[in-house]
């Protein structure tokens, strides 16, 4: 792991007057950890929730809670070592490239630019997905994907939880 020094906001005068006119200490957090997130990725750098935790003051697992609720009032994904590095639980950025690729029929470029995601890692969920869905449709359990695959059981749930989602879902009313 390469470290890069930011420099961060972590109060500015827009904060202050949103606070002033009642503002909700959830919302402000939420907006917080939006532009830390933000900062950082602009400046070729990923923060983790557990870093912005200790910037604020707060702990991870409800800065996570904080993000979430931000990505999905403004669906849009956070640029932070869960989804750009597939470290941690952070799982939303399979389902929405995904979803954004197979049910909305956008271009992975759009799914790699709406997702902060590269096309290389667009372009690798896809090809999981697929292989996955045509072993799965082809009557494959998910230990016989995973002999021939090679992923992770865990993930390949998560790949059948999509196909059962939307996959399924799509074909039944085409």
């Amino acid at each position: 792991m390469k470290l890069v020094p930011v420099v961060l906001t972590i109060v500015n005068d827009e904060d202050i007057s949103k606070l002033e006119n009642g503002l909700s200490v959830s919302e402000h957090k939420q907006n917080v950890i939006a532009r830390l997130t933000k900062e950082a990725y602009k400046q070729n750098a990923l923060l983790s929730m557990r870093d912005i935790g200790l910037l604020i003051a707060s702990a991870g697992t409800s800065i996570s809670r904080y993000r979430k609720n931000y990505e999905n009032q403004h669906n849009v994904t956070l640029p932070h070592t869960g989804n750009l590095h597939d470290m941690g639980s952070c799982l939303t950025h399979k389902y929405q490239i995904i979803y954004k690729c197979i049910v909305e029929k956008k271009d992975p470029t759009i799914a790699a630019a709406e997702t902060n995601h590269t096309i290389k890692a667009v372009d690798h969920y896809l090809k999981d997905f697929n292989r996955v869905k045509t072993l799965y449709f082809d009557g494959k359990t998910p230990e016989d994907i995973h002999l021939v695959t090679k992923l992770s059981l865990h993930v390949i749930a998560q790949y059948l939880n999509i196909i059962n989602q939307y996959v399924k879902e799509r074909e039944s009313t085409i």
